[in-house]
């Protein structure tokens, strides 16, 4: 029921210096259509490494202006569009996103397995591995949502929506919640502590240490 203009979202990706050329389609996926940003960048991207930085560049920069659901799952980098003899784009031959993950690396450690299940929970989908990428596999959003709230219902530990966002791979995103618990632990230790001083008390004390 949301309403999605490509034509804006190719024209914000226009507005990049790193971008020469944009498309954008909405695509078959795992959960139902997916955007697909195929772009042509202004200079050549030579390795993977300087790649994903792009991606993750221009989804920031996308992200500042566009609500989340209008930009890309996937931002395909090519070095021309596929164009007709009478130069109009072949949509045909652009080349399918990858969907799912080229290898499966299972989940290791106890709080991977439990977000793991979580995401399998909500996508609704029969496995995910520490590369598996949220949006990729159907998630937006609603869902990230629903991860959240998941979380702290079952695991306690509360967890900015952002994050998902900024660490879209189950295994980024299990060491995003582990750093956020773990940062949360000193709190809970000295709250713990002022709450048995305060079983240690004795009425009158506790009287005095509330009328001060």
């Amino acid at each position: 029921g949301l309403r999605i203009e490509l034509g804006e979202i190719e024209a914000r990706l226009m507005e990049q210096d790193e971008v020469r050329e944009a498309v954008v389609l909405a695509v078959p996926g795992a959960g139902g259509l997916q955007l697909a940003g195929y772009l042509v960048p202004s200079t050549p991207v030579t390795d993977d490494a300087a790649a994903e930085a792009l991606r993750v560049t221009l989804r920031e920069r996308l992200g500042a202006v566009l609500p989340d659901y209008m930009v890309p799952v996937h931002l395909l980098l090519l070095k021309q569009l596929p164009v007709s003899p009478n130069g109009k784009l072949e949509r045909r031959a652009l080349p399918s996103p990858e969907l799912a993950q080229a290898r499966y690396v299972a989940p290791r450690s106890e709080r991977e397995q439990q977000l793991a299940q979580i995401w399998k929970d909500v996508l609704q989908v029969p496995q995910v591995g520490l590369e598996d990428d949220f949006f990729a596999l159907g998630g937006h959003s609603l869902l990230a949502t629903q991860v959240i709230v998941r979380i702290r219902e079952h695991l306690g530990i509360e967890v900015p929506l952002k994050t998902l966002f900024n660490a879209r791979h189950l295994g980024e995103f299990s060491a995003s919640v582990e750093a956020l618990d773990a940062s949360n632990d000193p709190l809970m230790d000295e709250l713990a502590k002022s709450l048995e001083a305060l079983e240690r008390l004795t009425g009158d004390e506790l009287e005095k240490l509330i009328s001060e």
